[in-house]
């Protein structure tokens, strides 16, 4: 008889599995989870943040867009030319004479009865803007605002 030596393998390795050994990270699942060990006394630390690529873009990316359009806003508003005029000499008023509306007639007609070398199109348009009126109908009777030469 010969002399042969027996060594323990662990129960992990034993296991008839069909593709062979079962690897470290399964055999520590297959244990269950592990518990941590506090001390009395002692608070466990809270794990570290970590943040995602798409974290950091959110974190810095979005206070940096409102910031850019705060300053577009700002800018916008400081160079704009929508000014009436520096001064008030500079105001001119539109010459307008005061038409009453006849049984009939219609803004396309009393837009080419008062300036017949303008598109009657425009003319409505100041006729409309000058007297506020809400989808350009009018009615007989009615004193309406136009613009002169």
């Amino acid at each position: 008889m010969s002399a042969s030596t027996v060594t323990s393998v662990p129960a992990a390795v034993q296991c008839s599995h069909p593709q062979g050994r079962v690897t470290a990270a399964r055999q520590s699942s297959l244990q269950g989870p592990r518990r941590s060990t506090t001390v009395i006394g002692q608070a466990a630390k809270p794990p570290r943040l970590r943040l995602t690529r798409r974290g950091r873009i959110v974190l810095i990316g979005m206070p940096l867009v409102l910031l850019a359009a705060i300053l577009l806003s700002l800018a916008g508003l400081l160079n704009s030319p929508a000014k009436a005029a520096d001064t008030a000499s500079g105001l001119a008023v539109t010459p307008a004479v005061s038409v009453t509306v006849q049984p009939g007639e219609s803004l396309w007609a009393i837009a080419g009865a008062v300036d017949p070398g303008r598109d009657p199109r425009d003319v409505i348009a100041d006729i409309v803007q000058l007297n506020d009126l809400e989808g350009g109908r009018v009615m007989p009777g009615q004193q309406l605002f136009v613009p002169s030469k």
